[in-house]
């Protein structure tokens, strides 16, 4: 392996090393030209500073290449069943699975389940 790969890989963590740290925002689809997967791209890039406060990174998963984190797109794809086509899922601080859609989730689902949890809720305090 080269070495600027090596650095590049162990520059982002795994979604279990983000586990107490982060929420993990998943979004998956077999290629880049899914047009939920695009749809959702673009919800979040709109929302980009809401998401930041609110310790969210966004992995995504298309086909074999993963961004956001250092996992193998094949053990996401198992540890998460992911189907080929276009998936999103929110995972919590504490690593458990708190919403998953078939469709691209618009913001307000995302605040307002973010917004509920409980270290959410600690953090704002």
């Amino acid at each position: 392996m080269p070495l600027f790969l090596a650095v590049a890989l162990a520059a982002s963590p795994t979604v279990t090393q983000m586990k107490w740290e982060r929420r993990v925002l998943i979004v998956s689809a077999s290629t880049a030209e899914d047009s939920a997967l695009a749809e959702q791209l673009r919800i979040l890039a709109a929302w980009k500073t809401h998401a930041a406060a609110r310790d969210l990174t966004i992995v995504e998963v298309v086909g074999d290449t993963v961004r956001g984190a250092s996992d193998p797109a094949a053990a996401l794809r198992r540890r998460y069943h992911l189907p080929t086509s276009f998936t999103a899922i929110l995972i919590g601080k504490d690593g458990g699975e708190k919403l998953r859609s078939a469709k691209p989730f618009p913001t307000a689902a995302l605040e307002a389940t973010i917004d509920a949890m409980p270290m959410r809720k600690a953090g704002q305090r």
